[in-house]
C-alpha cells in the first residue's frame, strides 16, 4: 500500500526530524538531589528501543508525572506518555484504538488519562478522520510543540526519524495502518530475541533511494548502477524497478548482527503486477483477513507462491 512519490516530492519530506533539538531540558532532581531515572521520563533513561521494549507490550505502568523544563515552560509527563509520543511520532499518525490494544494492554482508562494530559499541554492533536470504506477513525498525531519536546528529551536514538502533523486523510489512514503492521512484524522479532529496533517508513526509504538514483543519473544510467544502489539500500531490482516496502524494521540479533525485515500491507485493490513485484522483492506480505483470501487466489491463478499473512 505504498504511497506514490516522485523524486521531486521526496526532496522535501513532511516534517521529519533526526536527533535532538536545541534548548534541551536538563535533568530533573528529586527532593534529595538525585537524578531521576526511567521513571522520570527521558533523562538518563534506557533507550525506548532496547530489549525490554521489543517484547510484546503489556499495560504501561501508571506512575506520578515529573516536570520537564523546555523553552521557559514546564511540562508534566509520565514515562508512559513520553513513550506514547514516541510511538506516535514514528508513524506520523496512530489510531487511538491501536494504542489502547498494543501500548496499554487494553487499559482504556490509562490511555485516556495520558492522551488527555498530552492534549491539554498541546503536545498531541486528535482528529476523527473519515474513511472511504469503513467508519471514521480517531487518529492521533504529534504537534510541532510535542515533536520539539520529544526530540529535546533525547528519548529517541538519533537515527530514528520522527514526524508531526496530519497529512491527507488517505495518507493518515495509511500511516495509522503501519503502526498495526509494525506490531505484527515485531512479534517475530521479539520471539527471535531481537533488540535495538528502528522504524523506517516508506517515505524515508524512497527519499534516500531517489537521492542516490538522482546522483547516479549524472554519471551512469546502466542497470549495474541501479542494482548497486538498490543493494546499498537493502533492496532489489525487479524488472527494471526498485520496489520499496511500506515499512522496514531494523534490529540487532542476539549475536549482535544487523538484521531487517521489510513489510508490505496489501489491499484488495492490488493487481497481480503490484503484488508480484513486492513478492519478488522479498517483502513479507500482510493483508486484512477480508482481503487475504482474494490475494492468495490471485497469486495461485498465476502460479506464484507466496505467503499472505493476516494483519
Amino acid at each position: 500500500m505504498s504511497r506514490t512519490y516522485s523524486p521531486d516530492e521526496m526532496a522535501t519530506p513532511r516534517d521529519p526530524s533526526r536527533g535532538p533539538g536545541g534548548n534541551e531540558p536538563g535533568p530533573h532532581r528529586d527532593d534529595e538531589g538525585q537524578d531521576q531515572g526511567r521513571s522520570g521520563g527521558a533523562v538518563n533513561q534506557s533507550r525506548p528501543n532496547e530489549a525490554q521494549d521489543v517484547q510484546k507490550p503489556e499495560a504501561r505502568a501508571v506512575e506520578p508525572r515529573k516536570p520537564y523544563e523546555y523553552r521557559n515552560r514546564t511540562y508534566a509527563l509520565r514515562s508512559s506518555e513520553i513513550q506514547t509520543m514516541t510511538d506516535i511520532g514514528k508513524f506520523r499518525a496512530v489510531d487511538a484504538k491501536d494504542l489502547r490494544e498494543f501500548a496499554y494492554g487494553g487499559d482504556s482508562k490509562h490511555l485516556e488519562a495520558d492522551l488527555a494530559n498530552l492534549r491539554r499541554q498541546g503536545l498531541i492533536a486528535e482528529r476523527e478522520i473519515p474513511h472511504q470504506e469503513t467508519a471514521p477513525r480517531q487518529l492521533v498525531a504529534l504537534t510541532k510543540q510535542g515533536h520539539r519536546l520529544l526530540s529535546a528529551t533525547k528519548s529517541v536514538p538519533k537515527d530514528q526519524a520522527l514526524y508531526h502533523g496530519f497529512t491527507k486523510p488517505r495518507e493518515a489512514h495509511h500511516d495509522a495502518d503501519l503502526y498495526r503492521l509494525y506490531q505484527r512484524g515485531l512479534e517475530k522479532i521479539a520471539r527471535d530475541g531481537g533488540t535495538n529496533v528502528r522504524v523506517i517508513l516508506d517515505s524515508e526509504l524512497k527519499r534516500n533511494l531517489y537521492r542516490d538514483l538522482a546522483r547516479s543519473e549524472n554519471k551512469s544510467n546502466s542497470g549495474d548502477a541501479k542494482a548497486e544502489i538498490a543493494e546499498r539500500h537493502g533492496l532489489r531490482v525487479v524488472r527494471s524497478k526498485i520496489p520499496v516496502p511500506d515499512l522496514r524494521i531494523e534490529y540487532e540479533t542476539p549475536d549482535q548482527e544487523h538484521a531487517r525485515v521489510d513489510l508490505e500491507l496489501a489491499t484488495e485493490h492490488y493487481r497481480f503486477r503490484n503484488i508480484a513485484q513486492k513478492v519478488r522483492a522479498g517483502f513479507s506480505i500482510y493483508a486484512r483477513a477480508q482481503d487475504a483470501s482474494n490475494l492468495r487466489r490471485v497469486l495461485d491463478q498465476h502460479e506464484l507462491t507466496a505467503e499472505i499473512l493476516n494483519l
